[in-house]
């Protein structure tokens, strides 16, 4: 029986589309676009999450040594992009099918409206049967913009669509139980939601062309899984391990996922960019955090505002130690929180239904 997916995310990695020379591989490309199109022939709807664009980039422009290494990126996406996503289009067009383009920044999910206006572009997409491509825009994303790499943006759009599995290719069989340069070493084939000791084994090492590494693959899978989807992690250089994945042939580690949450959950789980933090006292602490209850954060309850925000905005809660709770939507601005601050009988500055706490502090 193979797994009883229907909406997948998958991930590719630099080191699967790149070759030792750091030029694009264009037969792996190939195939990969080959076992897509078979999935989608099985009824599934698939969303890709490709890196490659740099690589592409490198193999139509030479950029002088001591270029700066920001701009030489941007520039080196900007050209490969096109490169990229045209192979893309060439490969699917040999089957009939069409690719979209999305270029996505960090701060794009910071946004309640703009995330949920990006959501329902992807799912007009997929119900046209359009393959979405998605890629971080290095063109203008910056440092403090930019994701930690393509798996963290991989686990966004798998969260944001509601996928049921993550497939995330790398250039390994999985996560090990120790160096898998070492003789002996065993892929870890299941990692339960309460399972954290699987980051002892993994080293803290980035991959040749991607700015991320296993480390950050195990967090994020973790992270996804912890919110009702299925993690896999495979090789992507392995033949037909796609196919090979979903009929449970293949060699892989699977982060097996808890209960799922809301979609508006999700989207706080992951979201980062914050313009603001607001301070409670020990009585609103102790309500939101007390077990089996859904409680909104109120203004009688606020000490302390830092920095500026507006109605729709995320801010970080903390409580008055500074010990982080969580984070949340802005019912209104921050001119009228100070307004309220400490006031009974007000309207909530974050309603539960807009409040994600922190794993650490329940």
């Amino acid at each position: 029986m193979p797994l009883p997916y229907h909406r997948l995310v998958v991930k590719i990695g630099s080191n699967v589309l790149t070759q030792a020379n750091g030029l694009p591989d264009d037969a792996r490309l190939a195939h990969l676009v080959a076992q897509l199109v078979g999935l989608k022939a099985q009824g599934l709807e698939i969303i890709v999450v490709s890196s490659g664009a740099v690589a592409a980039g490198r193999s139509l422009i030479t950029l002088p040594p001591k270029a700066d290494a920001v701009r030489s990126r941007q520039l080196l996406a900007a050209v490969g992009q096109v490169k990229l996503l045209s192979r893309y289009a060439a490969l699917l067009a040999e089957h009939d099918l069409l690719g979209a383009q999305v270029l996505v920044t960090k701060e794009d999910f910071r946004d309640r409206q703009h995330y949920l206006n990006m959501r329902a572009c992807f799912q007009e997409l997929l119900q046209q049967n359009v393959v979405p491509i998605v890629n971080e825009n290095d063109v203008v994303s910056v440092t403090e913009l930019m994701f930690t790499d393509n798996d963290e943006l991989a686990g966004l759009v798998a969260s944001m669509l509601d996928a049921d599995a993550l497939i995330i290719l790398s250039n390994v069989d999985g996560i090990f139980d120790g160096d898998p340069s070492r003789p002996g070493a065993q892929v870890i084939r299941h990692i339960a939601p309460a399972d954290t000791g699987f980051a002892e084994f993994v080293t803290a090492t980035r991959s040749q062309f991607g700015r991320g590494g296993m480390l950050t693959k195990c967090s994020i899978a973790h992270k996804v899984a912890g919110l009702g989807i299925s993690v896999h992690i495979a090789n992507g250089k392995t033949p037909d391990i796609l196919p090979n994945l979903l009929a449970e042939k293949a060699i892989s580690t699977w982060f097996q996922p808890s209960k799922r949450a809301s979609g508006t959950k999700k989207w706080l789980a992951h979201a980062q960019l914050t313009r603001a933090t607001v301070q409670v006292n020990a009585g609103a602490r102790a309500a939101l955090l007390a077990p089996g209850q859904a409680t909104s954060l109120l203004p009688v309850g606020v000490v302390g505002i830092e920095g500026e925000f507006a109605k729709g905005d995320l801010v970080r809660l903390t409580d008055d130690t500074g010990h982080a709770l969580g984070l949340g939507l802005a019912e209104y601005g921050s001119d009228k929180a100070l307004e309220r601050l400490g006031q009974q009988g007000q309207r909530p500055l974050v309603h539960y239904d807009y409040l994600f706490l922190t794993e650490d502090v329940r």
